[in-house]
């Protein structure tokens, strides 16, 4: 057998290997704390109460706007003295607003577009809100772009939704307003177009339609985008990492076809970890520029759940591969991992599920949520909940499968002062930086765990009704993703196979050569189906 690179590589080519790998997880960390601004940009806009005098209520040919050529008219909601019913009022919001008196507009580089509505309900005595209120919400979206007249509005999309209203009050006084919680009201998987408008109407059309809502003294709409500077930063290190694990890949798969043996489960694992990983990297997301992509929010989703999954598959195979201290001459296949892949399996298709509920419909109409009705936000809830306690329960198993291995390398260590000094000294150098990279895949793990579940809060933080404050800096996501390369890069060079071969004579007497070959050469007496000398020690019961 000849090992793997690990086992064979210089001490002085192994360090500068790690060097140059910490080097670029720590220019990762870098480029995004010094380099990208935050990774999502909140904006608030004010309703313009604008006042529908046409007849047809229901033109979507009419758009009612703030600003530009053709504005509409707007009323006082608060002056009761003024002539209007309920069909006759219109909540414009365009976005986005100028800043500095200066005219915005939408990059495709922003990716996508979340809507969030904020009601302003003052008390009245004879108005009241009553709790757990149904508030109806005709809702149309339009769209222009740069070089279109004011008033080229054109219909997007458009939907009549029905949302829960949650409000209190502390004090009931006149003046005061009602605490209201937010309600979500669209995402958008593009952003496409220059300038959106969005009108909404709250229809009074049945009886008992949004009769218990109060007196709603203004509408506010706080829209979420990702920035854009942040989309350049991620995008090209996406397109740094793409050709450089998918050539590692090639030269991976290339070493172990040059070997007069199959292909270990390991090496599989690993030759499909780093697929996933590529899969992960294609950077698609220049494909926005030029075309209309609604739908590339789920298929990013889809991808990171696939390379969770592999991942998560990889460790579970990779630190049981080094627990089997049983004699055993038959390779190692998935059906002995069977019960712990099919708990990644039930985990990821259970989010798969969750996710094709939520933005698998959001494709067809945008203003759908799952997170609209008890039943869905409870769902939603138990399934963010459950992938936080499962990614949690996985870890610490993971910790507990790693312990088991440190358990098994130091049983079998104890025989190490058996064995002749060449074959003791060669196998502590393995166990050593074997463990070094057992702590290193903790280390992932961890990063990796508390990664998702800060992901899983941060997409929800604007549809549930607690309020969590939680803050996300560029460096962190750039970061573990930059761990995420480096680490599986590392992995297929240090367990791709060695060409290094035991000297044929081994009665070689001088110290310098000896040492050459205890630290860099493998054994030739292992077994040749394993994937390093560090498996067979481990699987071995009689050692010399």
């Amino acid at each position: 057998m000849t090992g793997t690179i690990i086992e064979n590589l210089s001490g002085r080519k192994l360090a500068v290997l790690v060097s140059f790998l910490l080097l670029c997880q720590v220019a990762c960390f870098l480029i995004g704390g010094l380099v990208a601004p935050m990774p999502a940009n909140a904006q608030n806009i004010l309703g313009t109460v604008c006042r529908d005098t046409a007849t047809e209520k229901n033109d979507t040919s009419t758009w009612f706007y703030n600003r530009g050529k053709g504005a509409c008219k707007t009323v006082d909601l608060g002056d009761f003295n003024q002539l209007f019913t309920e069909h006759d009022i219109v909540f414009a919001f365009q976005m986005p607003v100028p800043r500095e008196s200066m005219t915005l507009d939408y990059s495709r580089w922003q990716q996508n577009l979340i809507g969030v509505l904020q009601v302003d309900i003052r008390y009245h005595s004879q108005m009241e809100v009553k709790p757990r209120s149904i508030i109806t919400v005709d809702a149309r979206l339009a769209y222009r772009n740069k070089g279109d007249p004011d008033d080229a509005w054109k219909l997007y999309t458009q939907s009549v939704e029905k949302r829960h209203l949650d409000c209190d009050i502390d004090i009931k006084t006149e003046e005061y307003l009602y605490n209201c919680s937010a309600i979500p009201l669209f995402e958008l998987g593009s952003l496409y177009h220059d300038y959106y408008l969005l009108n909404v109407r709250l229809p009074v059309d049945a009886p008992g339609m949004n009769a218990n809502i109060g007196h709603i003294q203004d509408m506010w709409l706080t829209v979420i985008n990702q920035n854009g500077g942040f989309t350049k930063v991620w995008v090209s290190l996406k397109t740094v990492f793409f050709p450089c694990i998918v050539a590692i890949i090639v030269w991976f798969w290339n070493r172990v076809h040059m070997l007069e043996r199959k292909p270990v489960l390991l090496e599989k694992m690993l030759l499909s970890l780093g697929i996933a990983l590529c899969l992960l990297n294609m950077p698609l997301e220049y494909l926005t520029l030029q075309f209309d992509l609604p739908f590339m929010l789920l298929l990013g989703d889809i991808r990171q759940g696939v390379f969770y999954a592999t991942l998560f598959s990889f460790w579970l195979v990779f630190a049981g591969e080094h627990m089997l201290i049983q004699d055993t001459t038959a390779q190692s296949s998935l059906k002995q991992y069977w019960r712990h892949l099919s708990a990644v399996a039930m985990g990821c298709i259970s989010l798969f599920i969750f996710d094709m509920c939520e933005r698998g419909v959001q494709l067809r109409n945008p203003f759908y949520s799952i997170w609209v009705t008890d039943l869905g936000t409870n769902l939603a809830l138990t399934f963010i909940v459950l992938a936080g306690i499962s990614t949690c329960i996985y870890f610490l198993f993971l910790c507990y499968m790693v312990w088991k291995v440190f358990v098994n390398i130091s049983h079998k260590r104890a025989t190490l002062p058996t064995m002749c000094s060449v074959r003791r000294l060669h196998y502590e150098g393995i166990i050593y930086r074997f463990k070094f990279l057992m702590l290193a895949t903790l280390l992932c793990a961890a990063l990796t765990v508390i990664g998702f579940i800060l992901g899983q809060v941060a997409e929800g933080q604007w549809k549930w009704d607690e309020n969590i404050e939680l803050e996300y800096t560029s460096a962190f996501f750039t970061g573990v993703y930059g761990m995420w390369n480096v680490y599986i890069f590392a992995l297929l060079v240090l367990y791709a196979p060695s060409h290094k071969r035991w000297p044929a004579a081994e009665n070689t007497s001088d110290s310098q050569n000896l040492s050459e070959e205890i630290e860099f050469s493998p054994l030739p007496s292992e077994t040749a189906s394993e994937i390093s000398s560090l498996t067979s020690f481990i699987r071995k019961t009689n050692v010399d």
